[in-house]
């Protein structure tokens, strides 16, 4: 049986099926390779870059902080961590749970990755750990497989090389809270820190900088193969102080163990030289977080450590106050330089007595002889006269009761008060109350930084505003600060009466602060004492003749203050100093002051363009 051959035309047509298939397939293909070539070549291309490689901002360095004569306050050193990349790793929770088993994390450290984690990009690396040991270093790259998106980065830390000497200065950082980042979203890359306190919070947006931009090379793992670009950030800008760090260490060293605040400050400009406040704290600590027992010891301390004392702490003047007493007599025209008041030891009034420090008074003065004796009486019956609205004015003018504009936070502004204060808080105004404030006390206060400025403006007659910045330096050029003082509105007369008394204080032979007389050959100084109260001393303990101050608790006792200025022919230097419980302003903060003022006016920080030749000590 002879078998069916297929006919030559059923071949044909299958064959041509096959090529057209064949050639449908390699057309399609040719397309797409024509498309993913050319067509989308680009951006494929980008697409494994991306696979590649990882971008992400760098925080830039902190500005400087410096004294008048360029030596570094605060500044940056470097400071190794753990960083997590986010788009780099699959499971992040695992990643961060795996990392804590190689180097343990704290709660704080745990809630604040949580956070970042909820809160923060993708493409923000978020801190892991800071400040890691050589040997938490070799721990992670050991583990490096098993860590993805984790790498070892260098960033930066703050540094305070005088330590609690200026620590109320300067100021401190921080690790930036929720509310930071939402304000400032730069302020979530890791090392960002938040100016705190001092300089540091106030100057905050120059000293931050401007981020950089680091390209890594990653592997399908997201592990970290190599670097391929950095751009570093713009460091912040540089502030330069009118402190100076050796006239700074130098009054510290006067005040020793006291607790106290002494403020130096140029008559002719209000630059601030020194400016202390004792107890102080290390901010080096808060960079990298304050342990709850060590903040527990600091708000616990009845000394309190953190405040600054010197524009915070408020204290009454004392007799302090009696030159701004007396220069709002003349002013008022109600009393002259030559008016003579009866002192014979006490004031009564309404059936109050009021006692002058001297038990037996002082007998007649003048206002010149009220200022070199202190006469209490004096002031008494001058303040009665005039009325303190009259003082008021006079206080505030010369910087007294107001918020003054220094560069620094919680700057508090002391109190002079006049009856409508009074009634404003409810109560009434007695007559007593105009006779204590005539003297500092009752409801008037001040801070140190108030005394300063106080003396400054008696001194050169002129409205010197106190202040802290020199210049600051930045990528566009030195930006210099000079305020500028207008004069007091005073009558030169009147300066010359209270200069006098101040001068009289210290250099008469029955002045009250003989023992601030300065041993500087041809330099006299002008002064005032100032004993502020923080008890009430009764008519039979003053009457008695055996009351001592000195023989009760250390926190009983009244403060001691002294305001000076020097030299007196030509003002160039004004110290305040209060010593807390420190008894008398005659024995205690007067030669305290004399001590400073000559620091100071050896020193002649304001005079120099160059550091003294001796070398600043650095705090160890």
């Amino acid at each position: 049986m002879e078998t069916a051959r297929p006919s030559r035309g059923v071949f044909t047509r299958r064959a041509m099926l096959l090529a057209g298939g064949q050639l449908g397939i390699f057309g399609f293909l040719g397309h797409r390779l024509y498309d993913l070539q050319l067509v989308e070549g680009a951006h494929m291309s980008a697409l494994a870059a991306r696979n590649r490689t990882s971008k992400r901002l760098l925080a830039p360095a902190r500005g400087a902080i410096t004294d008048r004569f360029g030596v570094p306050l605060a500044g940056n050193s470097q400071n190794w961590r753990a960083l997590l990349m986010p788009e780099e790793t699959t499971d992040i929770h695992a990643t961060v749970d795996h990392f804590a088993q190689i180097i343990p994390l704290e709660d704080f450290e745990r809630t604040r990755i949580s956070r970042d984690i909820k809160n923060l990009r993708r493409y923000v690396p978020i801190l892991l750990k800071e400040f890691l040991s050589w040997d938490d270093m070799a721990r992670i790259e050991a583990q490096a497989f098993s860590l993805p998106g984790v790498l070892v980065d260098v960033g930066s830390t703050r540094t305070y090389p005088f330590g609690p000497q200026l620590a109320h200065i300067v100021g401190y950082v921080a690790p930036p809270t929720e509310k930071d980042v939402a304000k400032t979203p730069l302020l979530a890359l890791p090392g960002m820190r938040a100016g705190r306190e001092g300089i540091e919070q106030t100057q905050d947006d120059l000293l931050r900088g401007a981020p950089g931009m680091v390209e890594m090379e990653v592997n399908a793992y997201g592990r970290v193969l190599g670097e391929l670009e950095r751009v570093e950030g713009a460091q912040g800008d540089r502030v330069e102080l009118t402190i100076d760090a050796g006239l700074q260490q130098m009054v510290l060293g006067r005040i020793a163990d006291e607790y106290a605040s002494a403020v130096v400050m140029d008559c002719r400009d209000g630059a601030i030289l020194a400016m202390t406040s004792t107890p102080s704290f290390d901010p080096a600590l808060f960079d990298s977080g304050v342990s709850h027992a060590q903040w527990k010891a600091w708000v616990s301390d009845p000394n309190a450590p953190l405040t600054n004392k010197a524009v915070a702490g408020v204290y009454p003047p004392g007799s302090t106050f009696k030159p701004a007493v007396a220069l709002a007599a003349l002013k008022s025209g109600l009393v002259t330089e030559e008016d003579r008041f009866d002192c014979p030891g006490y004031y009564d009034l309404g059936g109050t007595r009021f006692h002058c420090w001297r038990k037996h008074g002082h007998g007649s003065v003048n206002m010149r002889q009220a200022l070199r004796y202190s006469c209490d009486v004096y002031f008494y019956k001058v303040a009665q006269k005039i009325g303190m609205d009259q003082i008021k004015d006079m206080a505030s003018p010369l910087g007294l009761g107001v918020t003054l504009p220094v560069e620094l936070p919680h700057v508090r502004a002391g109190n002079v008060p006049t009856p409508a204060w009074r009634r404003r808080k409810g109560h009434h105004w007695n007559r007593g109350d105009t006779v204590v404030a005539g003297i500092g006390q009752g409801f008037v206060q001040t801070t140190p930084l108030e005394l300063a400025t106080y003396a400054a403006r008696i001194a050169s007659g002129r409205e010197v505003s106190p202040h802290l910045i020199r210049r600051t330096v930045t990528r566009e050029g030195v930006k210099i600060n000079l305020p500028i003082a207008p004069g007091l509105e005073l009558q030169p007369e009147w300066l010359d009466v209270v200069r006098g008394g101040m001068f009289d204080v210290i250099n008469a032979p029955d002045g009250t602060a003989t023992r601030a007389r300065l041993d500087l050959p041809g330099i006299q100084m002008a002064g005032k004492t100032g004993s502020a109260q923080v008890r009430r001393v009764s008519r039979a303990q003053r009457e008695s003749g055996h009351f001592n101050s000195m023989k009760l608790p250390w926190e009983q006792r009244p403060h001691a203050l002294f305001i000076c200025y020097a030299p007196f022919d030509k003002p160039r230097y004004a110290v305040a100093v209060v010593v807390e419980h420190g008894n008398g302003g005659a024995a205690t903060a007067a030669p305290l002051a004399r001590l400073i003022m000559t620091d100071a006016l050896q020193r002649d920080p304001s005079g120099r363009e160059h550091a003294p030749g001796v070398t600043v000590a650095e705090a160890g």
